[in-house]
């Protein structure tokens, strides 16, 4: 397992997450499933779904709820949020803590112009062009591309394979994973009867603080203004974010979705996986959108959740379901004759 080699008393750990023990104080080595764990890890219960495991686990502790305190048959770390607490404790175990390596590799290219704060790690076959900026504790990992202007904020990491183009500003903090690449050009082009004619895109990217960005996502720069990120932002992989679109503080967005050019996306948005969201659109603060939604039209008010993909069925049920979806369009103007039919008998009815 990709875990920190390091080991807490489990009094440490209840205090750093405001927790009571019941039972026995012990080492902790690292953290694992409740079905999974040893005698020197600690587990947690945050689905009551996994009840049952509390008395077969051999997990040296597990973080529970004080509701759920007296089925733990082993020792119990008893915090108001285990799924919190889990979250919180797992920091303390991240394999990137153990990085110890500071400084530029033989291997990189480093431009003179180029400014690089106070312990900063530059890995193998990095690319830092002119006039960028990697501030106070940067890692940036091998092979990765930073083109000019660029600013990589204070203690922000950059794992192996990403390129950031030109005129990118990240905040402090930020995380960007694998393959993702931040400012290639906007989508943009007039149709002419000669084919289409590029618009170059003139913009930049601007990515707040604490911003987390997913292995190969792409966030594409604006056309004349940026393209913004606001703080607190949770990108999962493979998503398209594109040219001049906003998104507001503490926003996540799940796996595979897109979003068209220019669309403003709230502070505090929930957006699961495979949605589509056209451009121009507006969407409200804490909207929330559920699995493979078409978003096509503004969100105006706040609070809200919205749906547009199928929910899971049978194959034979949803055969069915596409040959009676196909026929509503019939449907729907024989049920209007026979309203106008009902309309008319009872005008009728009515003048006798």
């Amino acid at each position: 397992m990709a875990q920190r080699n390091c080991t807490y008393r489990l009094s440490e750990l209840a205090e750093k997450l405001d927790g009571v023990i019941q039972g026995s104080d012990g080492t902790i080595f690292g953290l694992n499933t409740l079905e999974k764990a040893t005698q020197e890890q600690l587990s947690f219960l945050a689905n009551p779904r996994y009840v049952s495991q509390l008395t077969s686990t051999s997990a040296g502790a597990v973080l529970v709820t004080p509701e759920m305190a007296d089925q733990v048959t082993g020792t119990a770390l008893i915090v108001d949020s285990p799924y919190m607490a889990f979250a919180k404790v797992s920091q303390l175990f991240d394999w990137r803590l153990d990085d110890e390596s500071e400084g530029v590799h033989p291997s990189a290219f480093v431009h003179a112009s180029a400014t690089i704060g106070s312990n900063v790690t530059v890995g193998a076959g990095v690319v830092v062009d002119a006039n960028v900026t990697l501030e106070d504790n940067c890692i940036i990992g091998p092979n990765c591309v930073i083109q000019a202007g660029s600013i990589v904020g204070q203690s922000s990491r950059l794992e192996a394979n990403v390129t950031l183009y030109p005129d990118v500003v990240l905040g402090q903090n930020c995380l960007v994973h694998s393959g993702a690449v931040i400012g290639a050009d906007g989508f943009g082009f007039a149709p002419s009867k000669q084919g289409w004619v590029k618009i170059c895109q003139l913009g930049g990217v601007r990515i707040g603080h604490s911003v987390e960005i997913g292995a190969n996502t792409t966030i594409d720069r604006g056309a004349l203004d940026h393209t913004y990120i606001g703080d607190g932002v949770k990108l999962d992989n493979h998503i398209q974010i594109a040219h001049n679109v906003v998104i507001g503080e503490q926003t996540a967005i799940a796996g595979c979705t897109a979003v068209a050019g220019s669309t403003k996306i709230g502070r505090h948005c929930t957006i699961a996986g495979h949605c589509g969201i056209t451009g121009h659109l507006t969407i409200a603060d804490h909207t929330h959108i559920t699995a493979m939604s078409l978003i096509s039209k503004s969100i105006t008010a706040s609070g809200q959740a919205f749906s547009s993909g199928t929910g899971q069925e049978k194959h034979s049920d949803w055969k069915r379901n596409v040959v009676r979806f196909r026929q509503l369009d019939d449907m729907a103007r024989r049920l209007k004759q026979l309203e106008q039919k009902i309309d008319n008998l009872s005008i009728e009815g009515l003048n006798k």
